[in-house]
């Protein structure tokens, strides 16, 4: 199931409600709106977050972060029919849920063609265990 970010109250679980929370940081370091968000509540929970700007190496696609419970956030555009995505850089590190500047320094590093920040095969951070153990990993975030 996918909803915006414009309809974060009343989840059914607190770890959903804590995601939102954690996008709402995020774009507001990106400077964008939180609009630009859709999240997957099936297992693995994953959030797409579409970016304004183009990467100087792909001028004509569409740009996007990618976040799931396993790996964490990754880049990507879109492909000339829109339906799939090509997955740029990774972020890795050893959290799901670094903090937002560090979000906002990978998508900085993307546009300066900068390849000391993020990694191009896909970490393994932790695994998709459900959403109780979503809930911790983002109420750890919290407690940083």
């Amino acid at each position: 199931m996918t909803t915006s970010l414009g309809i974060p109250t009343g989840h059914p679980h607190p770890a959903l409600t804590a995601l939102w929370t954690y996008l709402g940081d995020v774009t507001t370091a990106l400077g964008i709106g939180p609009e630009s968000c859709t999240v997957d509540h099936d297992s693995p929970v994953s959030a797409y977050v579409a970016l304004d700007e183009r990467l100087p190496g792909y001028p004509d696609r569409d740009v996007a972060l990618l976040w799931d419970e396993a790996r964490g956030w990754a880049a990507a555009v879109e492909t000339h029919s829109g339906e799939d995505l090509i997955v740029l850089r990774y972020l890795g590190g050893r959290t799901i849920v670094p903090a937002p500047r560090e979000i906002a320094r990978f998508v900085t590093a993307l546009h300066e063609d900068d390849h000391r920040i993020g990694r191009l095969d896909p970490p393994a951070i932790r695994p998709a265990a459900g959403l109780t153990d979503l809930d911790a990993a983002l109420r750890r975030r919290d407690a940083v």
